[in-house]
């Protein structure tokens, strides 16, 4: 494309005069097949200022372009484009640079400037079970971090969990201490105090004590017990609830027991984390780094903001007003840093977090993946950090937004009973459910039970993935088993075994050839033939510029588009080569031909470009189902 693109802005100088030269030739790929390869829009954009129709500056544009060693004669179609289709000769040459990168990349070209990116996302919060809210975090921050590194980018996996400021409803971390954590570290002292001091361990749902006598309603016994029995003691306990705001005074003075307390708390959070987070074949350098990290930094931030002259006072709060925000009254907007009581918010914290981030990480590109809803926060964050020199303008700070996952009735995605779908529970029933498929049970299958397990959490866990990263992340999407799971559309299973496939036409190759591995086929070389072959391997081919787009727009989506589309030309190239009658199909003949050599080929590099972005994705290739 490098290649076209200079060719195109020679022959509008030639054709149009020195000063188009530079003009953007607006190259991009076809929208469709049947227009070939590349299309140029330049002739619709330039025929005004030249004076010319723009079908005739598409032709003047053809008759000064020379690009007959990469394509096919140019056509002019439509009210002015320039349509150009790559010779066989040149696919073949792109497809042998692909399949001869050792490293796996495909020869995916690496970013002429490599970045620093930190990556923020999963974000649960401690004493707390993770639920389906933080599904699409996790993945697509994890998928974006993979992609990221394939094209060359140095990239920091950041948790920032909530292990300080209050997940519990209020919006100061100082305030969620006081009427949050101070009641678990109490609870966790009383009821469970070798566990408190760092003696024992434990589970938090093993931590749940049995009813106690004047509660509306008895403790429960699941995985977010403690934090609910804890709770219920603070609504029902003068004494406990006494205690607990005596306990937010020593911890915050460092007092080692509740320090201890705290800690014990975290770790048995991040251990239960630990385990969605292997379940969900999440990268292990995912560094956990949550509020209490930036603790320390919070008075100098509110010291350089009043320094910059940011900070004004509103009813004792100290907040920043930004020019263009303003409430549903039209009053003025306050970003408040500063409670009247003196706590902190998680603007403060995350103001904190970019002044770090771009100073001691050095990141010249910070991505926040969370949802929709936090995307005035993040404006608002942002352009403080910018106004009071916390980022300069060389560090790009961006928001990733994705939609809601959502029930079946397009209703917020709940059990039963109405409680949030927890993620870990939401994780079995998908293991479950590929484990029962009458695939794994049939009668006759000789593979043990590890080949099993091992198919089923690939096609299970692989189906929640991908239904999610599927979806225009930006858009809401209705969690269904059964359609995640299906063998047909865009799915983890329909993948999976069109990988599979391509690995078992390999082996029963082999096997007819008597070769010693699929590789062997490989190394003769592509020779395009017929139109199936062409169309696979111009989708082989945009693999590069896909993974270039999905860089700069960060949706995942886009990859599961490619590969879906990719399954599709391999099914249509296949079905070329498998006649509906002996004799057996040509990729198969034991025939140690050229034309074999060359189909086996395309079957090897089409294997390798789907193993690749599954990888992408978070999810295990099977050589088997």
């Amino acid at each position: 494309m490098a290649q076209l693109h200079e060719r195109l802005q020679a022959a509008m100088g030639s054709a149009f005069g020195g000063s188009y030269a530079s003009s953007d030739p607006m190259l991009a790929v076809a929208t469709k097949r049947e227009f070939g390869d590349f299309q140029c829009n330049a002739a619709l954009a330039l025929a005004k200022p030249l004076g010319m129709k723009p079908r005739d500056a598409a032709a003047k544009l053809v008759e000064a372009l020379e690009v007959s060693d990469l394509c096919e004669a140019p056509e002019v179609a439509g009210p002015g484009f320039l349509n150009l289709r790559l010779r066989n000769a040149l696919l073949e040459q792109q497809l042998a640079v692909m399949a001869a990168d050792a490293s796996g990349r495909c020869a995916v070209p690496r970013a002429a400037e490599p970045l620093r990116t930190v990556v923020d996302y999963s974000s649960p919060n401690i004493a707390k079970e993770m639920h389906v809210g933080h599904l699409r975090s996790t993945i697509i921050g994890d998928t974006l971090a993979r992609l990221l590194e394939l094209r060359g980018h140095p990239v920091v996996r950041l948790n920032h969990v909530g292990d300080w400021g209050t997940q519990f409803g209020s919006p100061s971390p100082t305030a969620g201490l006081r009427g949050g954590r101070r009641m678990l570290i109490t609870h966790l002292r009383q009821t469970a105090p070798e566990v408190a001091s760092g003696a024992a361990e434990a589970e938090l749902s093993d931590l749940a004590p049995a009813p106690r006598p004047g509660l509306a309603s008895p403790c429960p016994t699941d995985a977010v017990a403690f934090y609910k029995a804890a709770k219920a003691r603070f609504d029902a306990e003068e004494d406990f609830a006494a205690a607990s705001r005596r306990e937010v005074v020593a911890l915050q003075s460092g007092d080692e027991a509740s320090l201890a307390a705290w800690r014990s708390l975290c770790a048995t959070s991040e251990a239960a984390f630990s385990k969605v987070y292997s379940a969900l074949r999440v990268d292990e350098r995912l560094v956990t780094r949550g509020e209490s990290f930036y603790n320390p930094r919070l008075p100098s931030v509110l010291e350089d903001l009043e320094a910059g002259g940011l900070l004004q006072e509103s009813d004792g709060a100290r907040c920043v007003f930004l020019e263009g925000y303003t409430n549903r009254d039209g009053e003025p907007l306050p970003v408040i840093v500063q409670k009247s009581d003196g706590g902190f918010m998680y603007s403060t914290t995350d103001l904190a977090a970019i002044r770090q981030r771009a100073a001691d990480e050095e990141a010249r590109r910070v991505l926040y993946v969370t949802d929709a809803g936090q995307a005035l926060h993040f404006q608002q964050v942002f352009e403080i950090a910018r106004r009071a020199g916390f980022a300069p303008d060389s560090v790009s700070l961006e928001h990733v937004p994705f939609g809601l996952v959502q029930g079946e009735d397009g209703k917020k995605f709940k059990t039963r009973s109405g409680e949030t779908v927890k993620l870990a529970d939401l994780l079995d029933e998908a293991l479950r459910r590929a484990r029962a498929d009458a695939r794994l049970e049939a009668e006759g299958r000789e593979e043990g039970e590890e080949f099993v397990a091992r198919v089923a959490a690939a096609v299970g866990i692989g189906a929640v993935k991908y239904a999610d990263l599927a979806m225009n992340r930006q858009s809401n999407y209705r969690f269904s088993f059964d359609k995640m799971l299906s063998l047909t559309g865009n799915t983890a299973p329909y993948m999976l075994y069109a990988y599979a496939r391509v690995r078992g036409i390999q082996r029963r190759a082999a096997a007819a050839a008597s070769l010693d591995a699929p590789a062997a086929d490989s190394a003769a070389g592509f020779v395009l033939r017929e139109p199936a072959e062409v169309n696979l391997a111009r989708q082989l081919l945009r693999l590069g510029q896909v993974v270039s787009d999905v860089e700069r727009d960060l949706l995942p989506s886009k990859l599961c588009e490619y590969i879906f589309e990719l399954a599709g030309d391999f099914n249509r190239f296949y079905e070329a080569h498998l006649p509906s009658s002996p004799p057996a199909p040509a990729l198969l003949r034991p025939l140690n031909a050229a034309p074999r050599r060359a189909l086996l080929a395309l079957c090897e590099l089409t294997a390798a470009v789907l193993a690749l972005n599954l990888r992408i994705l978070g999810i295990e290739p099977l050589e088997r189902i």
